[in-house]
C-alpha cells in the first residue's frame, strides 16, 4: 500500500497576499479558491511537478500561528536555475549553500547538499534542495 503526503497546511495571515506570493511569485499552480462563507475560504496550490500541495484559508484549517511552519522543502534537479527562477520572480532567496557532504559520488557536485532558503510573507521557512537524479 502507498502512503502519499498531499496536502500541507501553511498558516497565513493575509490570503490574498500568500495567494499572489505562491501563484505569482514561486509559480504554483492555484487548484482552487473555495469562498464557503464569510468566514470560511480554502485555496489549495500545487508546486509544478508536485504530488502534495499547500493549503492556506481561514475557517476550516487548522489554526497555527501565521509564519509558524519551519523546515518545508521542495526539491529541483538545478538549483542555480532555481534560484535564477525565484529570484526573478521577486523572492529574497539566499546564496547557495553547501551542508555537509556526499556520502558516495554523485553526478553533480551540488546534489543531496546544495541548498537555498526564503521565507514567504508571513515568516514561513522553506528550503530548496538539489537533488537531480535519485537510485
Amino acid at each position: 500500500m502507498n502512503w502519499t503526503l498531499e496536502v500541507v497546511v501553511v498558516p497565513v495571515s493575509d490570503v490574498d497576499r500568500a495567494k499572489a506570493f505562491y501563484a505569482d511569485q514561486l509559480g504554483f499552480a492555484v487548484d482552487h479558491d473555495t469562498v464557503i462563507g464569510d468566514d470560511v475560504r480554502i485555496v489549495q496550490l500545487t508546486p509544478p511537478g508536485s504530488g502534495c500541495s499547500i493549503v492556506i484559508g481561514k475557517g476550516a484549517v487548522p489554526q497555527m500561528p501565521p509564519g509558524s511552519l519551519k523546515g518545508l522543502q521542495l526539491v529541483v534537479p538545478d538549483l542555480a536555475k532555481a534560484r535564477a527562477e525565484l529570484l526573478e520572480r521577486g523572492v529574497e532567496v539566499s546564496e547557495i549553500q553547501v551542508l555537509g557532504e556526499n556520502p558516495r559520488p554523485v553526478p553533480e557536485p551540488l546534489d543531496n547538499v546544495g541548498f537555498v532558503f526564503f521565507t514567504d510573507p508571513d515568516g514561513n521557512a522553506w528550503a530548496v534542495q538539489q537533488i537531480s537524479s535519485r537510485a
